[in-house]
């Protein structure tokens, strides 16, 4: 503070008001028209002579920067040829440098909106998890609505607009570091100016250089999630292309999956048709079919289950002029079943391995049971279940002696032993009963060496054929 010891002129009209020390610029105003002042000291001593009577003088003390009311004002400095004095062109350079710094601050608040907009537009990327990501993609689409806003909606056109706003960026910080070296001369800034500039436009660098890094890792991220949604889009679609690909084979010329049945027409070694279900462990079993031959001598092997170690698992057969046996763990029963003769008949056979007790059911009517056939014994899984043929190991080596000659149906295969009325009514097709282990239908079923697969008749037809 500059006190005379008489009271001071008061500024010539004209000049302009100090500003205030609570404003950078304002005290750096003053810092600057200080030094001016203190540099032209012996100009100043001149016109204090004319002004000031002789033996004035003036005392300098320090005042605090709050004290913004306590300043002497500055001396004006007389124009010379018109040009602007220098602490004027210090304040117009001080103003430009904050209006510098303005914009500065508003080109970060753009980037720091437009990153919250992109952040929160993967957030609603993310949150559409739980769905279908490409369904609800396409439904949002459909209705016309843009999901991403101002961006692209492919995720390529995406990561390349980031690519470009993210250089966008360095170079507009390039091109202002340009302008800043062009119209500012650091010489002839205050030093302690000079530095807090320098030190000002350091934490912008590094702010920006740190919103470029997140939208990078964004960018990142978004490739990621793209990469993500397409491996499920496409694990999505091939397991839909599968199913597609699975009811095409399985759908046939038949009204429904089960109205069909296999021609055996020939007694040799390669007619067959094999189940593609293999058995569990079995502790009891029901196994029902309508089948029609005229073969002789027997009509040959319905059905054979062979497993590892054990060909003769499950058997069914009519072998030259013995009776229909049932084989189980290569242990024989002979059934009184009499089927030979050219018509439809409905067969069922139960079996528990609780003292070995079987059933034998034709059209619907028990004609025989026994017991002590393989007790205690389980049916072994795994195995391989074939139609028309005996096997002498699993799934081959086929005897044309022993091939069934005909026609078979509905072969169903039950883990229990039904009930004699719920067989009744299978017989006479008043109930339709697939099996929970093997049920008969079309896409369960091979056919072999010429065995075919036609429409079979009625449930009704069959009945009338007995």
């Amino acid at each position: 503070s500059c006190q005379p010891r008489r009271p001071a002129r008061p500024p010539p009209r004209g000049v302009p008001s100090e500003p205030s020390l609570r404003s950078p610029a304002g005290m750096l105003a003053v810092v600057a028209g200080l030094l001016l002042a203190l540099a032209a000291g012996g100009r100043g001593s001149a016109a204090g002579d004319q002004e000031s009577p002789p033996g004035s003088r003036f005392v300098c003390t320090s005042l605090p920067l709050d004290a913004a009311g306590a300043g002497c004002p500055l001396p004006p400095v007389p124009m010379q040829g018109g040009a602007l004095p220098p602490e004027e062109e210090l304040k117009a350079t001080v103003l430009q440098l904050r209006e510098t710094v303005l914009q500065q601050k508003e080109t970060i608040g753009s980037q720091r909106e437009a990153i919250r907009e992109l952040t929160g537009k993967l957030s609603r990327c993310e949150s559409a998890d739980g769905k279908s990501a490409t369904g609800t993609w396409k439904k949002e689409l459909g209705k016309g609505k843009d999901t991403m806003g101002d961006l692209p909606r492919d995720p390529a056109q995406v990561i390349d607009q980031l690519s470009r706003t993210m250089q966008t960026l360095k170079d507009r910080l390039e091109s202002l570091e340009h302008q800043l070296r062009a119209n500012v001369s650091y010489a002839a800034l205050p030093n302690d100016l000079r530095e807090m500039l320098q030190r000002r436009l350091g934490d912008l660098e590094r702010q920006l250089l740190s919103k470029v890094a997140e939208l990078e890792d964004e960018k990142s991220l978004l490739h990621n999630e793209t990469s993500a949604h397409r491996q499920k889009t496409e694990t999505a679609l091939n397991a839909l292309l599968e199913r597609v690909s699975e009811l095409e084979k399985g759908n046939s010329a038949f009204k429904s999956p089960d109205e069909f049945k296999v021609s055996l027409p020939l007694r040799t070694n390669y007619l067959y048709g094999k189940i593609k279900k293999t058995l569990p462990e079995l502790y009891a079993f029901t196994v029902c079919l309508w089948l029609r031959s005229s073969a002789s001598p027997g009509i040959g092997t319905p059905f054979s289950y062979a497993v590892p170690g054990q060909a003769n698992e499950i058997v069914l057969i009519e072998w030259g002029n013995n009776p229909i046996e049932l084989l189980i763990n290569d242990k024989v029963a002979q059934l009184p079943l009499f089927i030979s003769d050219g018509k439809w008949h409905h067969i069922c056979i139960t079996w528990t391995t609780r003292d070995g007790m079987w059933e034998a059911f034709q059209d619907g009517e028990k004609l025989g049971t026994g017991e002590n056939l393989a007790p205690w014994h389980p049916i072994k899984p795994g195995g391989v279940l074939i139609l028309g043929q005996e096997q002498d190991t699993v799934g081959g080596r086929f005897d044309a002696t022993q091939a069934f000659v005909g026609e078979m149906s509905q072969f169903n295969i039950w883990d229990r032993v039904l009930k004699a009325e719920d067989i009744m009514n299978i017989a006479n097709c008043s109930t339709n009963m697939p099996g929970n282990i093997i049920p008969w239908v079309d896409n369960n079923v091979d056919v072999f060496g010429g065995a075919t697969k036609w429409p079979v008749e009625t449930c009704e037809e069959r009945l009338l054929d007995l």
